[in-house]
Formats: structure tokens, sequence, C-alpha cells
């Protein structure tokens, strides 16, 4: 069931649609402590079938430049069954040493351990998977194998640095510091290395393990460990190291990632040059939250999590901590974490009740309990669903997956600064909110999907960049703070090298304005139209006619000359009442002949094929172009009442881009690219409905 919103961001009085039950509970709890009660789900309440409101496709695009790529490598020990595992090479972050050289490392799962400088080739640092053959494991499991790697922030004097990697229980007879209930499949390991030369091309000197933790499942291991960048020597925070540590892949059947005696659904906080640990080889500082908490770990710095996959600091606004979090069943999210949040999982799967006894697994997301505050959970800052097609069997991986990023505080892009940048690890889209708008406690930040461009100017994705549907994407971050993006698919990395503004031609050279006469315009059936002076209206619905499906009523501008690149401004009003969930209003631009033009489909309904997106009619059935349908859906609802609305639509001939804005909104509804016209005429009509046009204005270069 669903409700309409307040407007999303404020600049567009388009009504998207959000869950009743985001209505009807106080979701979005403040800064909490942990908390000792466990919520259940309310017994008797309705699933929510689509939590979420889909990201917002934005006009900006991100350009990016190849900057690496990396050799192929293989999964050991084989044989690989898991295509997912089937990767050019499987890299899997991007952090740059501390000592000033401007090398990166790069860490690939399959055992590798790469720098890389700018304009160099990748050359191996360390051997991860031989120096630890043969209980090194990464065959089996999205996550296991050599994980990550990050370096003491005093690197460049004592050659310090952390890596994290996985061994087969059966294959090691090391005993882990800490387990699950169940007996142990594998261990994440976090070692130390200590390079005799810090400067060194490749590694040499002494290592040794600092923490093992054993798992029972093959997936949801120690995600990350990192440095905060924003600590300063002297800072209580300086020196000290964080682990993600996922739920093993069984959180969602037990308790253990609220359990505070347990490392697993946590992030973890440790002294690494300390020796209070369980293990003796590392500390457990004093400020962390649950120290002296009977039954509780001390090292705990977080939890209630499944799969913590990313977290970074801002470097500007108060160094706030943001996680992405991978959703079980519906939610991807971004949380600020603090010391002592709990997450809530598997109480909770975003602002959400998750029913892991659900006899239905297709129905496991609730609205929360009227009694929800007193539970304490936070809850996330930003947050998107799985929008699955609806043929989806929900026991099976729908192909989402959030992949944390970074506020942009770098000097080179400065249209990003400001913005929390982030992925969908498996599909590659690629977003950004505006961290000034994730606030805890408040409603979330709205959501919008970046565009990408290669250096010439060509729009892309980054599936089409990777080379496959799959792109295994992650960000990085240099010293500089500047952004990179990395893809298994094909083992390469791009830098974030500028924006571009999609549709951002130059539509000047003719301008046509008070052509609203009658003798302006040549109507399909001119009977049905009516010409008072200011308005063109289409008085009675249009009727299919013979040739290709086509909007069955329209008139075109006949004034004026027809346009390569144009920018068309007008209001619009759909007079056919709201009860019709399908009307429609179109405009037309393109034109060349009734059976050569294209439209944009503005409609209440976003559902099917033919509604509320961007067609190319051409000698052939309509077809449809935006990059907002999926399958199932579109862009939101262009038009849900019978008022005026602004209505803006640009086509750059050149380059083929069109973008559909409504009511003064900067980023378009509806995008697409297509060179299948070069231009044509404009004009206004409807499929089978009636409304009308006033206030036209057309810009554009005349069409040769």
């Amino acid at each position: 069931m669903y409700v309409p919103a307040r407007r999303w961001g404020g600049s567009s009085p388009l009504l998207l649609l959000v869950p009743l039950a985001l209505l009807l509970s106080a979701l979005w709890a403040g800064t909490v402590r942990a908390a000792d009660n466990v919520a259940a789900p309310p017994a008797a309440a309705a699933p929510i079938l689509d939590p979420m409101p889909e990201p917002v496709q934005s006009g900006l695009g991100l350009v990016l430049e190849e900057y690496a790529r990396f050799p192929k490598t293989e999964a050991v020990p084989g044989p690989v069954t898991d295509p997912r595992l089937m990767r050019h090479a499987r890299i899997n972050a991007l952090v740059e040493l501390p000592d000033r050289t401007e090398r990166k490392a790069v860490p690939d799962l399959n055992g590798q351990l790469y720098l890389v400088e700018d304009g160099k080739q990748p050359q191996l640092y360390l051997d991860i998977a031989g120096t630890f053959a043969p209980q090194f494991f990464a065959s089996r499991g999205m996550g296991q194998g050599f994980g990550y790697v990050t370096f003491d922030p005093g690197f460049r004097k004592n050659g310090r640095f952390y890596t994290v990697h996985t061994e087969a229980a059966s294959a090691t007879g090391a005993v882990p510091d800490f387990r699950q209930a169940a007996s142990s499949t594998y261990h994440g390991v976090i070692t130390e290395w200590t390079a005799k030369d810090p400067s060194a091309a490749t590694f040499e000197g002494t290592r040794r393990e600092v923490l093992r933790i054993g798992f029972n499942g093959q997936v949801h291991g120690i995600q990350q460990i990192d440095f905060n960048p924003t600590a300063r020597p002297g800072d209580s925070d300086y020196g000290l190291l964080y682990a993600a540590v996922g739920d093993g892949g069984t959180g969602k059947s037990n308790a253990e990632p609220g359990t505070l005696s347990l490392p697993h659904g946590k992030i973890l906080r440790i002294d690494p040059r300390g020796t209070d640990g369980v293990n003796g080889r590392y500390g457990i500082p004093a400020s962390n939250p649950f120290v002296g908490k009977p039954g509780a770990l001390g090292e705990i710095y977080a939890y209630g999590m499944r799969d913590p996959h990313r977290f970074s600091w801002d470097s500007g606004r108060g160094h706030a901590m943001y996680l992405g979090h991978i959703g079980e069943h519906a939610i991807e999210a971004v949380y600020e974490v603090r010391a002592g949040d709990n997450l809530g999982w598997s109480e909770r799967e975003g602002a959400f009740a998750f029913d892991r006894n659900a006899t239905n697994p297709c129905h496991r997301i609730l609205p929360l309990p009227a009694d929800d505050e007193k539970y304490g959970y936070t809850y996330p800052v930003a947050a998107y669903d799985h929008n699955p097609p609806p043929d989806w069997n929900c026991t099976a991986d729908v192909g989402r997956a959030i992949a944390g990023g970074f506020v942009y505080r770098g000097a080179e892009v400065p249209e990003l600064r400001g913005k929390y940048l982030f992925d969908d690890l498996v599909d590659g889209r690629v977003f950004f909110t505006e961290a000034d708008a994730m606030r805890r406690g408040q409603e979330p930040a709205r959501i919008n999907q970046l565009m990408i461009y290669d250096t010439s100017g060509k729009r892309t994705t980054m599936p089409e960049l990777a080379g496959d549907k799959r792109v295994d994407l992650r960000f990085g971050q240099d010293a500089r703070g500047e952004l990179y993006l990395l893809a298994k698919a094909n083992g390469k990395i791009w830098k974030v090298v500028g924006t571009k503004r999609f549709a951002d031609c130059r539509t000047n050279g003719t301008e046509l304005n008070h052509v609203m006469d009658g003798g302006n315009w040549a109507p399909v059936t001119p009977a049905k139209w009516q010409f008072p002076g200011r308005e063109a209206i289409l008085a009675e619905a249009g009727a299919a006619r013979p040739g290709p499906r086509r909007p069955f009523e329209y008139a075109v501008l006949a004034k004026g000359p027809a346009f390569g690149s144009v920018t068309i401004e007008g209001e619009v009003r759909l007079d056919t009442p709201v009860s019709v969930s399908n009307r429609d209003v179109i405009i037309v631009f393109g034109h060349q002949s009734d059976t050569k033009f294209y439209y944009a489909h503005l409609s209440q309904d976003n559902t099917i094929y033919p509604h509320n997106g961007i067609f190319v009619v051409d000698d052939a059935d309509r077809l449809r172009l935006d990059h907002q349908w999926d399958g199932a859906k579109g862009a939101p609802p262009a038009v849900t009442d019978e008022a005026w609305h602004d209505v803006k639509v640009v086509h750059c001939a050149e380059s083929g881009e069109i973008a559909v804005y409504v009511d003064g909104a900067r980023d378009p509804l509806m995008t697409a690219a297509d060179k299948t016209l070069p231009g044509g005429r404009v004009g206004f009509g409807s499929f089978d409905n009636t409304g009308r046009l006033r206030e036209l204005e057309v810009r554009g270069t005349p069409l040769r």
C-alpha cells in the first residue's frame, strides 16, 4: 500500500511513493546505546513488497579515464565451480600508501597484492596466496581469499601494514581466537607485516598473526580492515584498527549478530600494537563502548550487522563514519556508524522489521512495531531496495548488493564536492547522496543515480566498460581524495577525472514563441482540436489509425523551421479525469512524417511498456528508448493530477541525448540516447485522452 510523500529533495513537485509503513512508525531512531531488548516482528503485520522509492536518475555523469589493467588470476585451490568467482582479476580495493610516494595498493582476492603508480603497469608486491599455501582459500564464497590491505599511518617509518585473508579450517591446524556456535568452515585471519625497506618495490620483511576468527559459512567474513585517516597523532582514534566482520552467512537464522559475546556481525576496533586482547597479540582500546560490560567483548565498536561491506570516514563535516551494508531480502543501506550502535540485524533489515521465521520466504519485510523506539536500533541515512523483476524467485540472488564509497572532498572534480559516492557492486550502477542530507534520525537522503561517460564524451555504462553484465564494482580513493572505480569482470581501474551534464548541448539559433494560434498548427484530425488563442486543446480523444503503433492524435507546429538540437518548454494539463490511470499527453519532436518521429509520453501510469517514457516511431511500431524502463516500470509517474505542469524536453541531435524534465526539476525525469532521427518538427498530442498545452517556447538549431 502506498501514499504520496512530500516532494523528494524539494526541487520537484512530483509526488514519489513510499510505503505506508514509513508513515505509521517512528522509523528513524537517533543515536542509541546497545539495546538489551530483542524485537520481534509484529505477528499480524502485512508484508511490504516494495519498501523503498527508486533512486532518482541524475542528469550528472562521471567522466572515467582508464587508469590500470591487472593480470588475469585464478582462484585457488581449484576447481572453481561458481561462475561468479571466474573473474578476470578479483581486484577488491584501492588504497594509497601513506608514504608520500603516491603508490596505490590493490589486493586481488585470488591472493596477490599489487602496487601501481600513475602511468605504470601494476607490479606484484606480495604473494599472499603463496605465503599461506596450502591453507589459503579463495575458491568458494564471494568474499573468500585476500580481502583487504591497510597501512599503518606511520608506514613510511615503521613499514607496518595489515592484511586479511581466509583459510580453510580443514587445512590449518590453527585454533581461532573466536568462533561461531557451529563448527568452523573457514578462518578469517588478520596479519601484521613489517617491511624491512618501506620504499622497496617488493616486500621483504616479517609477519605476525594478529587475530583469527572462525566462521561456519562461506560468505560474510572479515570484509574490510582500516585505520581512521582523519585521526592525527595524539587523537584517541589514531593507530586503532577497525575490522568489519560479517555474520558468516548464518545471521538470518540466529541471533549472533546481536550477541555481544561474539565478534560476528560487528565492527571491531582494536589496538594492533597492544597486548590485552584474547590472544595477547592486540589490545582493546579503553574507549570502546562495551569495555567492562559483563559478557560483552571489549573489541566491539558497533553491532547488529549482516554483511558490513565497506566503510569510510568523511574528511569534512565532523569526520562521520559511513558504512555500506549489504542486505538480505530487500534493503541495501548506508549507515552513519557511531560507537555502540546496533543496526538490528536480523530483527531489522534497514528500517523495517525482518521476519526470519516467515513461512513464505517472499514475505520477510514488515512494518516496524508501534513500540520500536524502545529497542534503540540505528537506522540508515540512505537506502534503496532490490526492486526485483515480477518473475523473481525470492529464494534466489536478485543481483543487488551495495558497495560503500566515499564523501568526495577532492579538488579535481568540484561538482562532486560534498557528495557521498557509492555503487551497486553487482549491476554496476553508481549513485550519490548529498552528505549534508544524510542525517541520523531524519528522513533518509535521496539517492541519485549517476551516468557514466568516457573521456571522448560518449555515454556508456559500467557493464559496457567492464564487458560483463555482472561488474563486481568497488570504489577506491587516493590520499588527495580523488576517486577510482575497480571492476573484477575485466580487472580494470578507472579514475574519475570529471563530470558531464546529460543533454547539455547548445540549442540556440532560432526561437519560437507566441505560436498558439490555430493557423500555426497541423493536427492529424483538425475537428478534434481547439485553439482559443493561448492554448492548444485536444478536446476529443483520438482513435487508432492504420500503420505502425503510434500516438493516435497530435498536432505538429508548422510555423518556423524543423529543428536539429532543440529545447521545448511549455505547460501541459491532462483533462482526462485522474480515475483513468493510463491517461497521457505527449510532446512530439524530431517529426519528419506521420511514421517517423520521437515523442515523450507523460502519463499517470509507469507500469507498462507504452507509458511514461521516451519513444521513437521509425516506420515501425513505437520503440521505447528511455534508460528508466527496467522491464517492470519506468520513471515515477509524470502527471498524477489535473493541474498544469511545466515540461521541458531537450534533444541533442549530435549525441542523440534526450532529457525530459517536469516542474523545474534539476534532474531529468526520463533520459534516452538515440540517433535514429537527426531532428524535425515539434508537436503535442495524446494516444486516446484529452489535454492541453500553453506557454510553448521552442529554441534550437534549424535542421539542414
